[in-house]
């Protein structure tokens, strides 16, 4: 991947994260100012500082690690460990003076507002763009490709899906290729292969190797035409232009992409016959093949799709359905995780991982999507009862409304610090697998 390539990647994930940072930190910060606390500090990014201004009591800043942020709560043990007032009495403006609930709520604030985000980015998604498709029958006519994971669970090339689980399927890859199959068991597919009726069972540990980049599963076979070049790279040396149909190379026939991929890989680094369509007319340009078997280009993909657009009030319940999908999907990893059917290892992604899936190409559709399955994550994973995350603090503050007692502050302090240290040593290894990923 080229320099602009990693450069776009990160550039989105540090918008998105900057964005649901802020969000979720404004949560707690108004939820405490709606009670009458004091915010001393609130932060985009950690310190060191990069710039900032003061607007009454608080102190607004953004600082130079974008990964994270925070609002500091005068009273409150945090991840500062600031706890030089704890030895006074408590002050009028103190979170630690206020009521348990109004703290609860205070604490919750980042939650909700990361929750609310994510359902009104996918209802947003579902009334702009609805939802696009590939119908069933155009997919059958030719068949599926069964990349490497999708001939590991043996399918092969040519299948026609048929049904899942016993029920005929309508859209690609929506209804073939969804959460609910790969995170549940007990699935399968009905297959046509060459006229003979198969079952194809989906494996309950799918789910993990889905999610190594190397692993493709299954697209729908296609014909295809250049659609872009790549600047600089062997296609626009050769002359290869938008619209041109590749019909051979080396005087092998080419009709679908999955043709051109399987010859290209054997011509790493070798040069190649290239037979083009062009305006009607055959030409044969010569071109050098890549290290990773392409010639660089972007093709176009030509099957026929179909997009259900919704009215706004539609897209209300379908998008917020999406959105809670999301965490649904996430407590079904989890329980994958711990069943043994995914390892630790395929499921867990650091910065690097994520800010992959946004992809090298700036697509606000995709950038808005990602943004909100991130939202809907990050509300999740902050639910999580772990000392240093909200759903820590949630946690003890629902054990003081029960029992009528709270936790003392030295005990929360240490609480504080193991919570750090659990959450370090979860980024340590998350940064760790994400390297590990690459030169794997």
């Amino acid at each position: 991947m080229d320099v602009l390539g990693i450069l776009i990647m990160a550039g989105q994930l540090l918008l998105a994260l900057s964005i649901l940072v802020g969000v979720h930190e404004a949560g707690h910060m108004f939820a405490a100012k709606y009670f009458g606390m004091r915010v001393e500090k609130f932060s985009i990014g950690f310190p060191p500082k990069i710039f900032g201004f003061k607007k009454g009591e608080t102190e607004y800043s953004f600082g130079a690690v974008p990964l994270g942020g925070f609002v500091k709560i005068s009273g409150m043990i945090d991840e500062s460990l600031d706890t030089k007032e704890l030895s006074e009495e408590p002050k009028p403006y103190e979170f630690r003076a206020k009521p348990a609930w109004q703290r609860l709520i205070v604490m919750m604030g980042g939650i909700i507002v990361n929750v609310v985000v994510g359902i009104i980015i996918f209802i947003a998604l579902t009334y702009i763009y609805g939802a696009q498709y590939i119908p069933a029958s155009e997919v059958n006519v030719n068949g599926i490709v069964a990349h490497e994971l999708g001939k590991e669970i043996g399918l092969k090339t040519g299948d026609k899906i048929i049904n899942v689980n016993g029920k005929p399927y309508e859209r690609f890859p929506e209804d073939v290729m969804n959460a609910d199959l790969f995170l549940t068991d007990n699935n399968y597919y009905i297959v046509d292969r060459n006229g003979q009726t198969l079952k194809i069972d989906i494996p309950s540990n799918i789910a993990g190797k889905l999610s190594e980049e190397k692993n493709n599963f299954i697209s729908p076979i296609a014909q295809f035409k250049v659609a872009e070049i790549d600047k600089g790279t062997n296609a626009a040396k050769a002359g290869l232009k938008p619209n041109d149909l590749i019909i051979g190379i080396n005087g092998d026939s080419i009709r679908f992409f999955h043709e051109l991929t399987a010859k290209l890989a054997t011509l790493k680094n070798k040069n190649a016959e290239v037979d083009v369509l062009r305006n009607g007319k055959k030409l044969t340009l010569k071109s050098k093949v890549d290290e990773e078997g392409r010639l660089g280009f972007r093709p176009e993909l030509l099957f026929t799709t179909k997009t259900d657009y919704f009215t706004f009030f539609q897209s209300i319940p379908r998008g917020t359905s999406e959105a809670f999908a999301v965490i649904t999907n996430t407590v079904r990893g989890f329980g994958k995780i711990f069943k043994g059917d995914v390892p630790v290892s395929k499921s867990v992604s650091g910065p690097i991982g994520i800010a992959s899936k946004f992809g090298s190409q700036w697509i606000w559709q995709k950038f808005w999507f990602m943004t909100g399955l991130l939202s809907m994550v990050l509300a999740f994973m902050n639910f999580l009862p772990i000392p240093a995350l909200d759903g820590g603090h949630v946690m003890f503050l629902t054990y003081e409304i029960v029992s009528g007692r709270k936790p003392s502050d030295k005990f929360l302090e240490v609480a504080q610090k193991v919570g750090m240290v659990i959450l370090l040593s979860l980024m340590v290894f998350a940064f760790g697998n994400d390297i590990f990923k690459i030169f794997q």
